[in-house]
């Protein structure tokens, strides 16, 4: 199986090089100055010469406020370069594997996780482009893999486990929100998980995350009894923070279709914190 990789920089990348590597896949993961797929002609050249299997697409604008002022180029990004990638792949033969967003979703759902037969009305531009790249896969291919993510976490510094990390060592005291709600989703189980569906050659638009969900308060006191910290943190409204990007409050999304799918069972997402923690502080010893 011969893998082509987009997005090689970003932490999601990282994790399937890892593991890939372990495997000793055939993979090419080119930086952007050598694939950047917003260009159709350098997509078009580099999957014609490569002649890959499979395409993971891990490129992705994630700067959620920043994308409110940068229309152009998070759409370019988030929904252009994926429908370039799928149209390759199917003129190619090739399956495209592509990631999604629980920001597609508004938040107002009152009665348990969202489901992928849930209506979508993202709020903010992010969540507008993530699904209009959605669409694009769909529209470009038949041959996909689409699988919705939320709060992901691994190895780099563009993750909240991260930045709490950072912002606790600089505070005395923390303020975090109270009444957002999502599920932490490490990057290890989204490779374990995506992994797993292309070689039972699944097809479709699925929700990869870890099982359960929490607010972000929740999360980050989770991360500090994990790691041995009493920091103080204060619950607040996610609103007090005025950010740019306007974002669901409640984005939790169930991966029992996925789960079904492939008859597994996905760890909580207290599992997959822990689990990631204790992995940190080892690497660190």
């Amino acid at each position: 199986m011969k893998y082509l990789i987009t997005g090689k920089n970003g932490q999601l990348a990282q994790e399937f090089l890892r593991r890939l590597g372990k495997q000793s896949a055939d993979v090419l993961a080119p930086d952007e100055a050598s694939l950047d797929i917003t260009n159709r002609k350098a997509v078009f050249q580099a999957v014609k010469q490569y002649k890959p299997q499979v395409i993971i697409n891990c490129a992705a604008y994630n700067l959620v406020d920043n994308a409110e002022q940068d229309h152009d180029r998070v759409f370019a990004v988030n929904a252009e370069g994926p429908g370039l990638l799928a149209a390759a792949a199917h003129e190619h033969n090739a399956l495209i594997v592509h990631f999604g967003s629980d920001y597609v979703f508004n938040g107002a759902k009152e009665s348990g996780q969202y489901t992928e037969q849930d209506a979508v009305d993202p709020l903010n531009e992010y969540g507008k482009s993530k699904l209009a790249g959605e669409k694009r896969v769909i529209q470009e291919s038949s041959e996909y893999l689409i699988f919705r993510l939320s709060w992901i976490f691994g190895s780099g510094k563009q993750n909240f486990i991260h930045k709490l990390i950072e912002w606790s060592r600089a505070n005395e005291y923390l303020k975090v929100a109270c009444d957002e709600f999502s599920v932490p989703t490490s990057t290890s189980t989204v490779v374990d998980v995506a992994l797993k569906a292309v070689e039972r050659n699944l097809v479709g638009l699925y929700h990869l995350t870890s099982s359960g969900y929490c607010s972000r308060y929740e999360w980050a006191k989770h991360i500090l009894l994990c790691l041995g910290s009493n920091k103080f943190i204060r619950p607040v409204s996610m609103d007090s923070f005025n950010l740019p990007a306007p974002r669901p409050k409640f984005s939790a999304m169930s991966n029992h279709a996925l789960s079904r799918a492939l008859d597994i069972t996905i760890p909580d997402w207290q599992e997959a914190v822990s689990s990631f923690l204790r992995e940190r502080t080892l690497s660190n010893e």
